[in-house]
């Protein structure tokens, strides 16, 4: 259950870093410090599972994170196109 909790992490992580680097290239400042937001609070969760976390815990977040970028594309066409 640990590993799915990190596993999401880096996915939300990851598609929110996707979405936030869209809307500052495209001026979408409003809702750039949204997400900065979202990002920043959900890392600050995030930071002490993974610095104290074993390797197997590292794989799930960074699982979770290669498949955020994706993840992150597609949201940003869903929303903004």
């Amino acid at each position: 259950m640990r590993q799915l909790g990190l596993f999401f992490n880096g996915f939300l992580l990851v598609v929110l870093g996707a979405v936030n680097t869209w809307q500052l290239a495209h001026e979408k400042y409003v809702d750039s410090v949204i997400v900065g937001f979202l990002t920043a609070f959900v890392w600050s969760y995030t930071v002490k599972k993974i610095a104290f976390g074993h390797n197997l815990d590292r794989f799930f977040y960074a699982l979770g994170a290669s498949l955020g970028i994706v993840a992150g594309l597609e949201f940003v066409k869903l929303i903004y196109h």
